[in-house]
């Protein structure tokens, strides 16, 4: 009896063993299944984590574009680093941005000292070389400092910016014996001009000098002040001297009809300055002459640092050198102006005396 149970025994416990040992054999081959297999490609395609499983990649993000914005000023001028214009005078506000979005716009806000005189919103249109550009004009309302802003705000496309420009408007009124910006601005447009003047920053006898005969050669009589219609007229560049002999190189010309002598290379020309020719009852001889003495200093009679181009007919300076013909057939030029002229001239240039 007690050899049946132990047998009973022994057969319970083979049967429990063999029904273990297919479930250790499936484990293994399900975790090999897990790594390489479908059952990890399943895993990985429902989100689900694991060390064996694989994620489903996700769309990169789109960053907002980082702009850059460069604005210029063609229309203003400089002096000595600052630049200035006169009020009403139209100014250009040329903007470019980097890179070009379409679709996108900035706002313009102009401010006179800290006030808003004009606000506009404006389309970015595309430049070449993939650059956006913009363009604003304005007419400063009066004196002072004018500050323009450029805003983009950012959005989802692009990074905002705001972009300054400064310049100062200056009030158009000088007169003998001032100074500062405006005058030197003045000068600054006489001699782009090629009128002959002293950059001193100072409204003084060579500025007054420069006006006379830029207002000679406009055909507006003979006068050293400074109105509105000269000032318009110098900051436009307006007037130039017509170069009648150009194969000369370098020479002198004397136009006796606008009472102005211009030292020119070529057909260049390099300093205006006003004379006074002959009167009527001695005229300045007419013609194309080389200068062939040169005389520094003063002559017992005043002539000044002379240039002799034909006969006693000379370019000198002499007190007074009126507005007018006053001389005995020579090129009169102001004491100032006498050496500077000496100094340009040399043996041998031609000389030419005509009526226009």
């Amino acid at each position: 009896m007690s050899t049946i149970r132990w047998s009973r025994a022994l057969l319970a416990t083979a049967l429990i063993l063999g029904a273990l040992a297919p479930v250790a054999g499936a484990a293994s081959s399900t975790g090999a299944t897990g790594a390489t297999g479908s059952t990890g490609s399943h895993i990985g395609t429902t989100g689900t984590t694991g060390t064996t499983g694989k994620t489903k990649p996700r769309k990169p993000s789109t960053a907002p574009a980082a702009l850059t914005a460069k604005l210029y000023l063609p229309d203003v001028f400089v002096v000595h680093g600052t630049a200035v214009t006169v009020p009403g005078r139209p100014v250009t506000v040329a903007g470019y941005v980097r890179p070009y979005v379409a679709g996108q716009r900035v706002l313009v806000k102009a401010f006179l000292n800290g006030k808003l005189f004009k606000q506009d919103l404006l389309r970015i249109k595309p430049s070449s070389g993939g650059v956006g550009a913009f363009m604003e004009r304005l007419k400063t309302p009066g004196a002072g400092t004018v500050t323009v802003k450029v805003i983009h705000d950012r959005n989802k496309a692009t990074k905002g910016f705001t972009a300054v420009r400064n310049y100062t408007s200056l009030t158009p009124s000088a007169g003998f014996g001032s100074t500062g910006l405006f005058v030197q601005l003045i000068q600054q447009r006489l001699s782009a001009l090629h009128f002959y003047i002293p950059l001193t920053g100072v409204y003084d006898q060579g500025t007054g000098l420069a006006l006379d005969a830029y207002h000679r050669l406009l055909g507006w009589g003979t006068s050293q002040n400074l109105d509105g219609p000269t000032i318009s007229y110098l900051l436009n560049g307006w007037g130039a001297f017509t170069v009648k002999f150009p194969k000369q190189g370098r020479h002198a010309e004397g136009d006796l009809t606008h009472q102005l002598l211009a030292l020119i290379n070529g057909s260049q020309v390099y300093w205006i300055l006003p004379i006074s020719s002959g009167k009527p009852s001695t005229p300045t001889i007419l013609g194309s002459y080389q200068i062939y003495s040169r005389v520094p200093g003063y002559l017992p009679d005043g002539m000044y640092f002379s240039s002799f181009f034909t006969g006693g007919y000379a370019i000198h300076g002499y007190d007074p050198a009126p507005d007018y013909p006053a001389s005995h057939g020579c090129m009169r030029l102001p004491i100032v102006d006498a050496i500077p002229v000496f100094n340009w001239l040399a043996m041998g240039d031609w000389v030419d005396t005509y009526y226009r």
